[in-house]
């Protein structure tokens, strides 16, 4: 604990340190191609074959088996939760390939890992999922986009398997 009269001077001192601090310019480096990273042609197509394999793409560290993150696990609950149809969907781990781990990121202008394309459109991360999950924009976009397990119902019920006995 500080002495009484070391705090009462730091507080008088405080507005002097503050007015020194309002000078401060951050120094802005000037982009040089070192800086920049364009993405390969290569790499741009193998990414836009990715995001075309399936209806569902997401882009994740790990494997639905073996999620290696918790927000790839939870990006994973959240279409679970949804109803997407497996069928449907398809999961690329960037964690195997140090090029598809980055360009990812430019290819959506989007910083982070895990990232949901629905129909070739890029969505967001967990961080955009969540939201629209609790907001229910989630549901209806997946829903108007025809990638939900097919459930067919006659008369309000669930249609049953006709092989079934009574």
């Amino acid at each position: 604990m500080l002495p009484r009269w070391r705090f009462t001077t730091a507080l008088r001192n405080a507005p002097s340190l503050l007015q020194q601090r309002s000078t401060f310019q951050p120094r802005l480096l000037p982009l040089t191609p070192s800086l920049l990273r364009h993405l390969s042609s290569e790499t741009r197509a193998a990414i836009d074959k990715a995001v075309s394999s399936a209806p569902v793409v997401l882009f994740m560290k790990g494997t639905p088996e073996m999620p290696q993150c918790g927000f790839s696990r939870a990006s994973l609950q959240v279409l679970s939760l949804q109803g997407v149809d497996p069928s449907k969907f398809t999961a690329f781990n960037v964690l195997e390939d140090n090029e598809l781990r980055q360009g990812i990121k430019e290819y959506s202008d989007w910083p982070t890992i895990p990232q949901l394309y629905v129909n070739k459109n890029f969505v967001g991360g967990t961080d955009i999922l969540m939201s629209m999950h609790q907001s229910g924009e989630l549901a209806k976009m997946l829903e108007e986009e025809k990638v939900l397990v097919n459930t067919e119902v006659e008369g309000g019920q669930p249609k049953k398997n006709e092989q079934s006995s009574s």
